[in-house]
This record gives C-alpha cells, sequence and structure tokens, in this order.
C-alpha cells in the first residue's frame, strides 16, 4: 500500500513563503511522475505542479508560474513544492499526488493521493 504523507502548510501573511513536503512510503519512488494539487473552499480540485521521474521535467499552472517551484529527492522518497509570493488566493488544502507519467498526473490521472495539507494566506 503506497502512502503519500504531506506536511510544511500553515499560516503566513500575504507575500511570504512556505515549502510544502511529500514522503513517499514506496520503494519505486523514482518510478512515479509527482504532483501539487490544491482545492479552495467551495470550488474543485486543481492541479499546481509536476515533475517527471527524474525530476528533469516540471509543469506548472499558469496561476502558480514563477512563484512555486516543484522539485523531487529521489533518495529521500521526497517531492516538494516551494511556494514564494504567497496570495490570498493560493488559501486552500494542497494535496500530494503520484502517477506513472507525468502528463497524466497534470491531468489528475494520478494512482496515489495524500490526505493534504492546510494552507491559509492571510491578506
Amino acid at each position: 500500500q503506497v502512502q503519500l504523507v504531506e506536511s510544511g502548510g500553515g499560516l503566513v501573511q500575504a507575500g511570504g513563503s512556505l515549502r510544502l513536503s511529500c514522503v513517499a512510503s514506496v520503494r519505486t519512488f523514482s518510478n512515479a511522475a509527482m504532483g501539487w494539487f490544491r482545492q479552495a473552499p467551495g470550488k474543485e480540485r486543481e492541479f499546481v505542479a509536476a515533475t517527471s521521474t527524474s525530476g528533469a521535467l516540471t509543469s506548472y499552472a499558469d496561476s502558480v508560474k514563477g512563484r512555486f517551484t516543484i522539485s523531487r529527492d529521489n533518495a529521500k522518497n521526497t517531492v516538494y513544492l516551494q511556494m514564494n509570493s504567497l496570495k490570498p488566493e493560493d488559501t486552500a488544502v494542497y494535496y500530494c499526488a503520484a502517477g506513472t507519467i507525468q502528463w497524466k498526473v497534470v491531468g489528475g490521472e494520478c494512482d496515489y493521493w495524500g490526505q493534504g495539507t492546510q494552507v491559509t494566506v492571510s491578506s
């Protein structure tokens, strides 16, 4: 059973930064494309960022380009989301997800999901 556990969420003022982490309990982490999604109250879950198995390729939603960076450390079975210049509209529960191919992860076709971590940005 694969488990994804997110951490690093919290309350931050607008313009601040947070780094989310997601640790995967799977031996073949380096074979999984990884992504981050978010869901704000009353809204559907949306794609934020994704990375290929090696981390060499990344994809971002237009709303976070230039502010968020996804990265991974395959030796630690961990994927990160560095969030800078945070805005109140970034407030959401952030989910980590794993899939077979990056483009499928971008489309939400993920095999495993974490439980989520709350990010709240105050104005």
